[in-house]
């Protein structure tokens, strides 16, 4: 498997936004500075509303060479020609979505979503998203975030690295991982850390991105 070119996984949370604008605006800065992957992340809009940020935010990401993930919706995904998809552990199992994504490619000349990241939240979980396809994950909540209270208290590095020790595919470590984290989440065998908050939480998006940045040089 080619490995993959991005070590900061973006998350999107609109609610941390007055405006869809201020998030746009957000994103934008965080790709200017350096992101390489953002992830939309808005479960409870609607199939329109979803895919009208999905189209701006494929915009975006397209603008400074960066990948686009969309959470669950792999028609979202494939209408707006986005990178890949990253599941739940609620989501169509991975095999049929790549069935889906298979199948579109062979229609459509020039498809170009074909990646799929799973998120996870115990070992077993891990394992089963290797042994089915999965191109990354996510494991988390390594430490206490708002985001992931309702997945119980967090897990702690020592599960992240017995994860990164059993699984081959790339792993990111998410949940509360602030710039002081990231070495302590890297020397488990992390490949990389998903943020939300971390940057987006932040007034000074570009100085954020900066800090997590440093931590990969």
């Amino acid at each position: 498997m080619k490995p993959l070119d991005f070590n900061i996984y973006l998350i999107t949370d609109r609610r941390l936004f007055n405006t869809l604008e201020a998030l746009y605006i957000a994103i934008e800065e965080a790709l200017r500075t350096g992101i390489k992957a953002i992830q939309l992340r808005e479960k409870d809009l609607s199939t329109r509303e979803l895919l009208d940020i999905a189209y701006k935010m494929r915009e975006l990401t397209s603008k400074y060479n960066a990948m686009l993930f969309v959470n669950d919706r792999v028609d979202i995904a494939l209408a707006v020609n986005a990178d890949g998809v990253h599941l739940t552990q609620s989501s169509m199992p991975t095999y049929a979505v790549r069935k889906i994504l298979k199948d579109n490619s062979s229609r459509k000349n020039g498809a170009k979503t074909s990646l799929v990241g799973i998120s996870t939240h115990n070992i077993n979980e891990a394992k089963d998203a290797e042994k089915e396809g999965a191109d990354f994950i996510t494991f988390g909540p390594v430490y206490h975030t708002p985001s992931k209270i309702r997945y119980g208290e967090p897990l702690g590095i020592e599960r992240l690295r017995d994860v990164c020790r059993e699984v081959s595919i790339p792993v990111f470590g998410i949940g509360g991982i602030k710039p002081d984290k990231v070495k302590d989440v890297l020397n488990s065998g992390a490949y990389g850390i998903a943020l939300i908050s971390g940057i987006l939480g932040e007034k000074d998006i570009k100085s954020a991105v900066k800090w997590y940045l440093e931590k990969f040089v």
